[in-house]
C-alpha cells in the first residue's frame, strides 16, 4: 500500500532589519529602499518553518511521506532565506520574482503567492507567519486563505497534533490560548510566540550549499497582470517617520477608572496610542 503522501508549503519573506533603519529607507514614491537595509529572513516566517517541519518529522513517524516547499517573492536575493529553509530540513523552495511585483501591498502579494501555490498542484497545508517586520499588516496569510479557499487558523503558538487529514493547534487569544481543529487543506499563521527554529544541519548544509534555487516569474503563475505590483495595489504609503520618545515630565495618577480613562484618552487624542 502506497504510503500517503502530504505537501507542506510555508510562505516566507526576506525582510529589511527595521532596527537599522535610516534616512534612505523611504523612496520618494513611499515604498521601502529595500536595496538601502540589510535583509533578514523574517522572524514569524521563521517560526513557520518549523512548525512545518515538525508536522513532516509527525508524518514521518506515521509512516506518511512529507515534503515542504518554501516560496518567497522578492528580488532574486530573497534566494537567501530558500538556502536557510534547506539547510534546516525544506525540500524545496522557490523564489517567484519580476519587476512587476514591484510596489505589491498585501492584496497583490497574497494574489501572487496563491497562484503559485495553485501552480504547485495539490497542496495540503500552507505555514506563514502571523506578519513580517517591515509592514506588521499581518494580512497576507488570511488573504491568501481567501484567495485560494481553505480554511484559515490564526495566530498559531503550538502544533498539538497532526495526521494527515486534520491539524490541532493552540493559538494565541487576547486573555491566553485556545486550541483549534482544522481539516485539510488549510492554512495556518504562526506567532512570534511560537516554537524557535531548529538550527542548520550540517549536513544539509553541505548538501545546499550550491544547489540552484528555481526562479519564477510572474509568467510562470499565469495571473491577471492588472491584479499585480502597483496596478493592483491599491493601498499607498504617504509617509514614514522614525519617533523618538523622549521624557519631557512626568505625573502620578491614581487606579481610579476616571484617572486610568483620562489618561488613555489623552494618549489616543495625542495619537500616541
Amino acid at each position: 500500500m502506497e504510503n500517503k503522501r502530504i505537501n507542506i508549503v510555508v510562505l516566507a519573506k526576506q525582510v529589511p532589519d527595521t532596527k537599522n533603519v535610516g534616512k534612505d529607507a523611504m523612496k520618494e514614491d513611499g515604498t521601502i529602499n529595500r536595496a538601502a537595509l540589510p535583509a533578514i529572513f523574517n522572524p514569524d516566517d521563521m517560526k513557520a518553518l518549523e512548525m512545518a517541519l515538525s508536522c513532516k518529522d509527525v508524518a514521518k513517524k506515521n509512516s506518511m511521506d512529507a515534503t515542504v516547499t518554501v516560496i518567497t517573492m522578492g528580488p532574486p536575493r530573497a534566494s537567501e532565506i530558500i538556502r536557510e529553509s534547506l539547510y534546516r530540513g525544506a525540500d524545496s523552495g522557490l523564489v517567484i520574482s519580476d519587476k512587476r511585483f514591484a510596489a505589491s501591498d498585501t492584496l497583490a502579494t497574497s494574489y501572487a503567492l496563491s497562484m503559485a501555490i495553485r501552480k504547485l498542484g495539490k497542496v495540503d497545508l500552507i505555514f506563514s507567519g502571523r506578519q513580517a517586520i517591515d509592514g506588521d499588516t499581518a494580512q497576507v496569510g488570511p488573504q491568501t486563505a481567501e484567495k485560494l479557499e481553505v480554511p484559515q487558523i490564526t495566530n498559531a503558538v503550538k502544533l498539538e497534533s497532526f495526521n494527515g487529514d486534520e491539524i490541532v493547534v493552540s493559538r494565541s487569544i487576547t486573555n491566553g490560548v485556545e486550541v483549534v481543529k482544522s481539516p485539510l487543506p488549510a492554512l495556518i499563521t504562526v506567532h512570534g510566540d511560537a516554537k524557535q527554529s531548529r538550527s542548520r544541519h550540517a549536513n544539509l548544509v553541505i548538501k545546499n550549499k550550491k544547489t540552484v534555487i528555481p526562479e519564477w516569474t510572474a509568467d510562470d503563475i499565469e495571473p491577471d497582470f492588472s491584479r499585480l505590483g502597483a496596478k493592483g495595489s491599491p493601498t499607498k504609503v504617504k509617509n514614514i517617520e522614525n519617533v523618538v520618545l523622549t521624557k519631557k515630565e512626568s505625573r502620578v495618577i491614581g487606579n481610579s477608572e476616571d484617572d486610568i480613562n483620562g489618561l488613555m484618552t489623552e494618549l489616543i487624542s495625542s495619537h500616541i496610542l
